[in-house]
């Protein structure tokens, strides 16, 4: 019987691209359904009755849910171009790193971008501090797992491209290479790889949705 991967997403969701990614490069097909997050489909429902959010893969009609979850569920079943570090301190090194991402660095740069002015001096601390963090654990390598692109790139993709988008939109001065060389560089590298420049949304449709997020909180 054929494999079944279905991918449930949002073009624009960070979260959804890491799977996409990830799927990528370990030359796992899929079917990716689109959803539309203010009219939720009854399978996203179905498939992810508590976060009733996305991403969810389906595999062989088994829903996984949590974008890092899925990210750990595609390395332990497709061998293939390991995401994961080998060794079982780097891995757990990586778990570490994604977590802190997820639980703190990318919140605030979201929140930096989008605060309202009284609590923008603050946001803009809290999260430059998170990429100080970042950039010095990132040092004088190319990628966060070392030379390849590894779990803590994909799980902080949102750095190496949302986040710059952003930051021209509302006209914030977060990540430059000024402030954040090494961090700046890691950004560029990434984006430019090809797996992951062709699994990015479009930039122009970017723009527009964050425009009009500006323009509705005026």
């Amino acid at each position: 019987m054929a494999e079944e991967v279905k991918l449930f997403g949002m073009w624009g969701s960070p979260f959804s691209r890491r799977i996409e990614i990830a799927l990528k490069l370990k030359g796992v097909s899929y079917e990716y359904i689109e959803e539309d997050l203010q009219n939720k489909s009854p399978l996203l429902l179905k498939y992810n009755p508590v976060h009733k959010k996305v991403p969810v893969l389906l595999h062989n009609g088994k829903p996984i849910a949590e974008s890092i979850v899925i990210l750990e569920y595609i390395e332990e079943t497709w061998k293939t171009n390991p995401i994961w570090p080998a060794d079982p301190y780097e891995r757990a090194i990586a778990r570490f790193w994604a977590k802190f991402f997820d639980d703190k660095c990318g919140l605030a740069a979201w929140n930096a971008c989008w605060a309202e002015e009284k609590e923008k001096e603050k946001a803009m601390e809290e999260a430059s501090e998170c990429l100080k963090t970042l950039e010095g654990e990132l040092k004088d390598k190319k990628f966060f797992g070392g030379d390849k692109v590894g779990m803590v790139d994909i799980v902080a993709i949102f750095i190496a491209f949302w986040l710059r988008v952003l930051q021209e939109v509302v006209g914030a001065d977060l990540l430059t290479p000024e402030k954040f060389p090494a961090l700046f560089k890691w950004s560029e590298e990434l984006v430019g790889c090809p797996i992951i420049k062709e699994n990015l949304p479009p930039r122009d449709r970017l723009i527009i949705l964050f425009r009009a997020r500006l323009e509705s909180s005026k």
